[in-house]
């Protein structure tokens, strides 16, 4: 039997994982965790072939209980509502990710893949230790900014920002709801940002991919970038491959 632990903070979640679990009858539940603290506690003394762990918890994330489970590390298949940044980082090393709400066939897929992991444990010890690797570059990578707004110092998610646009010595970063200007260059902060996520697509405007809806074909090969919301944004030819890079050929 393939010993098996879930991990999200969401009841119902935690309810769709078992229900699909209940047509892989090689797959044994022996914990449930509602929380990535409790996550942390539990699976070294339950020692689970896999763990179907949600990415993003109150208190701990996903991330956090992979790092406290170090150097070894059960077989990880992530479970997440938000196909961002998070994935697209992790996608490379994790054995799976399964997007909420989890598909019953794409959830079948992904357990054929534990069990064909689970014949050849040495596969996974090298994803393991790569995906160690990448959640403590993400930990480099920059999460949260700091700005001035009148008398306060506000801090804003850097996965809230839509996008970015250098404003003499300043950057404005724009959310869905207002703009901020930040005392930085548009050089400083592409450096700091997760390439996964963010990428230039003009001298002056760096965009959140998970934001873009689609291209606008212009003349001559140039294409606007559109996000959500409507905005519309030049693409710059020069920038082009770093967009193609992440999103594919277009």
């Amino acid at each position: 039997m393939i010993r098996t632990v879930i991990v999200d903070d969401e009841p119902l979640a935690r309810q769709r994982v078992r229900d699909l679990l209940a047509d892989e009858r090689d797959f044994e539940i022996v914990c449930e965790c509602e929380d990535g603290f409790d996550a942390a506690a539990r699976i070294p003394r339950l020692h689970p072939d896999v763990v179907y762990l949600d990415v993003q918890m109150p208190g701990m994330s996903g991330f956090e209980v992979l790092q406290s489970l170090a150097p070894e590390l059960p077989v990880v298949v992530f479970t997440t509502a938000y196909d961002n940044y998070a994935v697209q980082a992790f996608e490379a090393s994790a054995l799976d990710y399964l997007l909420k709400p989890i598909d019953a066939g794409r959830f079948h897929e992904s357990a054929a893949r534990v069990r064909a992991v689970m014949s050849k444990r040495s596969d996974w010890s090298e994803k393991a230790a790569a995906l160690l690797a990448q959640i403590a570059q993400r930990d480099q990578t920059l999460r949260r900014i700091a700005v001035k707004n009148g008398g306060r110092i506000l801090f804003v998610d850097v996965a809230d920002v839509d996008w970015f646009e250098a404003a003499g010595n300043y950057v404005r970063l724009h959310t869905a709801k207002t703009a901020y200007l930040v005392r930085t260059t548009m050089a400083a902060l592409e450096r700091k940002l997760d390439k996964s996520a963010f990428v230039r697509i003009h001298r002056s405007v760096i965009v959140n991919v998970g934001r873009i809806t689609e291209l606008e074909a212009r003349f001559r090969g140039d294409y606007v970038v559109v996000l959500r919301g409507g905005k519309k944004l030049d693409l710059q030819r020069a920038y082009a491959r770093e967009l193609r890079a992440v999103m594919g050929e277009f």
